[in-house]
């Protein structure tokens, strides 16, 4: 498979403050790849030293092979995107389509048919004599990528771009974008602080922290399996708690909570007895009034302090007895629950073994 972008022990320092801290990654031709993280981890700045914006202080970013080095922006073979999509409003869509390729100065008929070519692989046809006003929020999303894949660049960069959207329109262009990527097949590199835009368009995601990568994985194991508890944190919403290991057997290891609670989780890494652990567990593995005599099972009583009703996503805000720690619990939309309500007593538990354990 051909490797589009290789980023090698990329730093960017800024005095002493490093904003990028020994990064490496490949991504394959056609892949959708994501960077995700928190304001101020580095990710822009990353995407900056791609794009040729910003150079290293040491590594290398090699294009398609090649070392990036020296290569100021309007000479690499990437095009980004930024959140606000700086389309011309004085041109219609074609016009904006055309400009890179008229300042590259390519034939009339040339630039006609790639205009044509490219609004038919966007979704857009009949579009190129439309003004910019004329379009919706979603409409000047695929134009401003047009404008971008006409020039057929190795990679498309992605900074934040659904960010000025409202949340219905975003939410079907987190789709519209995936299958956008799929049918023109351009390897995009995507960054956002947006984790349901990672999991939902990507074949990769890279969750960042403080200028290093935590973790480099597909969606479904980035959520299934955290390698890092600043990744079970932020990647999807988790219950936390900290404790010390009080015993070990069986691929399980019990905690103790500083309010004497106790609970079993599985565990993947040498935890001593004593060691100081946080350990997490979805609010989806929750069960609520759990069935008895289940092998591995973690069982408490809790009273419902909230019920946040959200559709498919409502949740139960609950605190156990004699805690004053929060729980948050996925309720299903069956109607078996119905009859919940605040201030009522009810039973939770869940497998020990879906709860993630770390070394802190």
């Amino acid at each position: 498979m051909t490797i589009d972008l290789s980023v090698e022990n990329a730093t960017k320092t800024f005095g002493d403050f490093a904003a990028v801290s020994e990064v490496s990654f490949t991504v394959e031709q056609g892949r959708f790849f994501s960077i995700l993280g928190p304001s101020g981890c580095g990710k822009t700045t990353l995407l900056r030293m791609i794009a040729g914006f910003i150079e290293p202080t040491s590594g290398k970013i090699l294009i398609r092979g090649k070392d990036m080095a020296g290569y100021p922006p309007n000479r690499r073979p990437v095009n980004l995107i930024f959140q606000h999509l700086a389309l011309f409003p004085m041109m219609n869509v074609a016009q904006n389509i055309a400009f890179g390729l008229q300042r590259r100065r390519e034939k009339k008929a040339v630039i006609s048919r790639k205009v044509t070519d490219i609004l038919e692989r966007v979704g857009l046809p009949e579009f190129g004599g439309k003004t910019i006003d004329q379009l919706s929020g979603g409409q000047k999303q695929r134009v401003a990528i047009a404008r971008c894949l006409v020039l057929d660049p190795a990679v498309l960069l992605l900074d934040e771009p659904l960010g000025a959207l409202d949340l219905k329109l975003r939410e079907q262009m987190k789709v519209e974008l995936k299958k956008l990527q799929a049918e023109v097949g351009t390897t995009f590199v995507y960054i956002t602080h947006d984790q349901s835009e990672a999991l939902v368009m990507s074949d990769h995601v890279a969750v960042m922290n403080n200028g290093r990568f935590e973790q480099v994985d597909t969606p479904r194991k980035l959520y299934a399996d955290p390698q890092t508890p600043f990744v079970a944190r932020f990647v999807g919403d988790n219950n936390a708690w900290d404790g010390t290991v009080s015993e070990r057997g069986e691929g399980l290891c019990t905690i103790t909570t500083p309010d004497s609670q106790q609970f079993k989780a599985g565990v993947t890494e040498d935890l001593p007895l004593g060691a100081a652990v946080s350990f997490f567990i979805r609010p989806e593995a929750i069960i609520i009034a759990p069935e008895e005599g289940l092998s591995h099972f973690n069982r408490l009583a809790v009273t419902i302090k909230s019920i946040l009703f959200d559709g498919a996503n409502s949740r139960l805000l609950a605190m156990p007895v004699d805690s004053q720690m929060e729980l948050m619990i996925a309720l299903p939309q069956n109607r078996q629950y119905d009859h919940l309500q605040v201030g009522d007593r009810i039973d939770i538990g869940w497998n020990a073994r879906s709860a993630s354990c770390f070394k802190v």
